[in-house]
């Protein structure tokens, strides 16, 4: 009972090929509608390539690290659904994640990204889950994955770690902006322009699913990661003149009511 079009789910992935497995291993097991998976492998050394062949999924080997939102727009070239999705390799998918990530981006024409909630991410994305194993996660998010329109959220941003769009936006406003490699605030620049071209975001507080919280990010050292991302705050605001941080916290109607 597919109800949906095609959804193209691009991961990017460096060095991450045990997230990989659990990431993919965790979309077929729940997922519902048509879906096709890319991975983009950031020249990863892990043998990520020999897991992606075994598993059969479309796949493209990179030759460097060109950084999350290269990876992203290899994917994105290479997809062939009407519905685009980057995930994190970090990642794990829950009961229904897909269809009711779906229902609430074709609720309306208006709707143009959506994102679920999560035990992990910045700002009014993450919410506090109680729990001692994957497995225990997923039996909380069964309970909790159910259409529910009432908790579903405007807001002006969406987290990139479950990034559910449709065609038509990626038409519309183009590539994430690489400038912000090797990540961090593409995510955010990418919901200011589709907002400016009159799309609206969802948060969709009926879906949980989990996120390890950065994994590639931390192999870095701190500091390093802290300058990346103190230095593509000020890309942000050199492109938009406006502070993104400013749009982390409150849902659309409390900036604009």
């Amino acid at each position: 009972m597919n109800h949906y079009p095609l959804t193209s789910i691009v991961i990017p992935s460096f060095n991450g090929r045990g997230w990989l497995k659990q990431c993919i291993d965790s979309i077929r097991q729940y997922t519902n509608e048509p879906y096709e998976i890319i991975v983009v492998d950031d020249g990863s050394t892990d043998d990520t390539f020999g897991y992606c062949a075994s598993e059969k999924v479309r796949f493209i080997s990179l030759p460097k690290n060109g950084g999350f939102p290269a990876a992203c727009n290899t994917g994105l070239r290479l997809a062939r659904g009407e519905s685009l999705l980057l995930l994190n390799n970090d990642v794990t998918v829950t009961k229904d994640w897909l269809t009711l990530l779906l229902q609430g981006l074709y609720s309306d024409p208006s709707i143009g990204i959506v994102g679920p909630v999560t035990n992990y991410a910045s700002g009014i994305q993450q919410i506090p889950v109680e729990y001692n194993s994957v497995e225990q996660f997923q039996q909380i998010a069964a309970e909790h994955n159910r259409p529910d329109p009432q908790k579903w959220l405007e807001v002006n941003r969406i987290v990139g770690l479950c990034f559910l769009f449709k065609r038509e936006v990626l038409e519309a406003i183009g590539d994430l902006d690489e400038r912000f490699s090797p990540g961090h605030y593409e995510d955010d620049d990418y919901c200011y322009r589709a907002r400016l071209a009159g799309y609206r975001l969802l948060v969709l507080g009926n879906i949980l699913v989990h996120h390890e919280g950065s994994a590639s990010f931390n192999k870095e050292k701190k500091d390093r990661l802290q300058r990346i991302i103190n230095r593509n705050r000020m890309l942000y605001m050199e492109k938009w003149k406006v502070d993104p941080l400013q749009f982390i916290d409150e849902p659309l109607d409390a900036k604009e009511g």
